[in-house]
């Protein structure tokens, strides 16, 4: 991989250089670089920089709806990541490739975080709930220590923590702006702690405590937040799209013991396997519903007024209906 990241910087380094005359005043004007590789972490960016942020070129690389599972950056990302001045990414195995590209980055004054090792002892580990599709390891894969739960942007409470990191961290590449961010930050985390007692005040007070997934189950961080149960067919980070005989049967099993009234899914899912969950219960009745996890969005629906608090908050509409 490193190897790999030192080929394409090479080549965007040199069609950086060709084309640099030509951008020279757009990078003076913008001052101040910095990359996000998904939708949250840009979002708290933007609440933060505030309407004043014309200084700032702001850049999400998984703009264009690429799952995080799946992102192999370009030539123009690394080349994006190695001159910015602030770099936030989540840190788990997805993030693999980020130990490369940052070796090689030309900004050696870059400000780096990594939301995993913000959090400390506070990151769970991916967790295999009963009922739950086993991964089969790959031929001569080697055990290399704890699998983080990488979906850490799905609790309120920890995104208060980012919010003030990345705040802190603004404040000292930009001194001169520091209170301006550390304002926004204080805040957009009023916000989030509202949004967050509105949680605490629907789930305390719904009938049910249990959410039943077809599908792959990022959720973690939100369910142990609020102290509510889970069955899913795969964990967070599966690539699995086919549940097992035997897991279709638990997890309908599961709906009819505990008499849940939906079956939940990812916003990306075709929706097959919950479907056939419903089709495996008694009264087949169940509805589908979606929880958005913001793994897919892109930059178009930020542009189009998107944010990170609108999805959480619309997710808290899912959850009061699914818990009846």
């Amino acid at each position: 991989m490193k190897k790999y990241i030192s080929i394409i910087l090479a080549g965007a380094l040199a069609l950086f250089l060709l084309s640099a005359c030509g951008n020279k005043n757009e990078s003076q004007e913008k001052s101040l670089q910095i990359v996000a590789t998904i939708f949250p972490e840009y979002d708290w960016v933007r609440e933060i920089l505030g309407a004043d942020a014309d200084h700032t070129e702001l850049t999400m690389l998984l703009n264009k709806g690429v799952d995080l599972h799946s992102y192999q950056p370009t030539a123009e990302d690394i080349l994006k990541i190695s001159t910015c001045d602030l770099f936030i990414y989540v840190g788990g195995e997805s993030d693999a490739w980020v130990e490369d590209a940052l070796q090689e980055a030309t900004n050696k004054n870059m400000r780096v975080i990594n939301l995993l090792e913000v959090l400390g002892s506070a990151a769970k580990e991916e967790e295999l709930a009963e009922g739950m599709e086993s991964e089969e390891e790959e031929a001569g894969e080697e055990e290399e220590g704890p699998e983080y739960d990488e979906h850490v942007w799905l609790s309120l409470k920890n995104t208060q923590v980012f919010v003030h990191e990345i705040a802190e961290n603004l404040a000292e590449i930009d001194s001169q702006n520091a209170d301006h961010y550390q304002n926004n930050a204080a805040a957009y985390n009023e916000k989030l702690a509202s949004l967050d007692e509105d949680y605490k005040n629907t789930i305390a007070d719904a009938p049910q405590k249990t959410l039943l997934f077809g599908d792959r189950f990022p959720f973690r961080y939100l369910v142990d937040d609020y102290e509510l149960s889970y069955y899913a067919a795969f964990v967070g980070c599966s690539a699995e799209t086919e549940a097992s005989f035997e897991t279709i049967a638990f997890l309908a099993g599961k709906t009819e013991e505990l008499g849940l009234t939906c079956v939940l899914t990812i916003e990306s899912s075709d929706q097959k396997i919950a479907q056939t969950i419903i089709e495996n219960t008694q009264t087949k009745e169940q509805k589908i519903l979606t929880l958005d996890s913001m793994q897919s969005a892109t930059s178009e629906e930020a542009a189009n007024g998107v944010t990170y608090l609108s999805v959480m908050d619309s997710n808290l509409s899912v959850l009061k209906e699914a818990l009846q």
